[in-house]
């Protein structure tokens, strides 16, 4: 098969979908690896080590044009729509429940659209995700704390305190693997931290993983006005896999919380968790609504590509590697988690929280390639 890797066109996106060592192993595998002109530079990747690693470097639209697959780290944006063909795979990260003109436009291509973030094993684990949740949830504190800063607009509060003085009051909504990562670095900061959760045998898993260290309480409607209203910063951080994150956080809440106080919406990709949310970028984060700061970016791992390119990589590399070597329809009857990745094929949405988002019709995987039960 020949695999195409693009350089990432969104703002502020520096990650690559394929490290230098990973088209190396395609490459020997028998595959041809067509990576476009300084896709990885953002990565410190250069062009020379894709060569090296038996890669060929070509312009954009060859890559596009030439490739049975193309890998991605996040979703086309609407000047790659045109490029993308009837039969291509597309393998990235897509998140189309929030975004409908997306979702549309990859019905329209005729490709088969398989999405890191809904490839799940029989267990409910999300393999392709969790690295980046995993980054998510650490720098979660990291620009949260930044933001309280006061010449950010936040409240001018140190994570940590100071001997006498009190440390600021973390909430984490979801005790998730956003959620988990985002309490070990806030407690590693020195702060109160709380963590909200529904599942009880879950926060059983957290008490004992982080020895007591935070405060676990129920995620309802209550519990969430009651917590936020204390903070200093709330890490939103919930996941419904392939659907729109839920609105935990209302504008009418926000009334009463601190002015100056931070939220970061770990979940903005899947349309946010807080009902004030709105995208924004690494070179414009924040912004202000009802004396509230706001960290919105939607592709946070980003800011630290070489450490997320190498995570992502490690991932996703068996699953490419399976769908170069066996193609696509032979890999998706192998691999069940690999078919449930399948958001977009032959012009049909084959992922039900997707349909549903859009009101489109839903057509079951199986229909499509028999032998199939995703």
């Amino acid at each position: 098969m020949r695999v195409g890797v693009v350089k990432e066109i969104k703002k502020d996106e520096y990650r690559v979908a394929l490290t230098p060592g990973g088209a190396r192993e395609l490459v020997q595998r028998g595959h041809e690896v067509v990576v476009e002109t300084t896709a990885g530079v953002g990565s410190s990747f250069p062009d020379e080590a894709y060569v090296a690693a038996g890669a060929r470097i070509a312009p954009c639209e060859e890559v596009w044009e030439a490739c049975d697959m193309v890998m991605k780290v996040k979703e086309p944006l609407e000047p790659e729509w045109s490029r993308i063909r009837p039969g291509q795979i597309l393998f990235t990260y897509l998140h189309l429940a929030p975004d409908a003109a997306l979702t549309n436009a990859l019905v329209e291509t005729g490709a088969t659209c398989i999405a890191y973030e809904t490839v799940e094993t029989d267990d409910r684990r999300l393999p392709l995700l969790a690295p980046m949740s995993e980054v998510a949830g650490r720098l979660a504190p990291q620009m949260g704390a930044h933001s309280l800063e006061k010449p950010k607009g936040g409240r001018g509060i140190l994570l940590g305190g100071l001997p006498g003085v009190a440390p600021a009051k973390v909430v984490v909504l979801g005790g998730g693997i956003v959620g988990y990562n985002a309490a070990l670095i806030a407690v590693g900061m020195q702060a109160d931290v709380w963590v909200l959760e529904r599942s009880v045998d879950r926060m059983r898993e957290l008490e004992n993983m982080m020895d007591g260290r935070i405060t676990l309480e129920i995620s309802n409607r209550q519990m969430v006005e009651e917590a936020i209203s204390g903070a200093d910063l709330v890490i939103g951080a919930v996941l419904v896999t392939g659907a729109r994150a839920p609105k935990l956080v209302t504008r009418d809440m926000l009334g009463g919380m601190k002015p100056g106080a931070v939220l970061v919406d770990v979940a903005i990709d899947q349309g946010g968790c807080f009902e004030t949310s709105k995208p924004t970028t690494h070179s414009d984060p924040v912004y202000e609504v009802d004396g509230i700061v706001h960290y919105c970016v939607a592709n946070m791992p980003g800011a630290v590509p070489i450490t997320s390119t190498r995570g992502l990589t490690n991932v996703t590399l068996p699953y490419a590697e399976l769908l170069a070597d066996k193609g696509l329809e032979e890999a998706l009857r192998f691999s069940r988690p690999l078919a449930k990745g399948v958001n977009v094929m032959a012009g049909k949405v084959t992922n039900q929280p997707v349909a549903d988002s859009h009101g489109l019709p839903y057509t079951h995987l199986g229909d499509l390639v028999e032998g199939v039960g995703a």
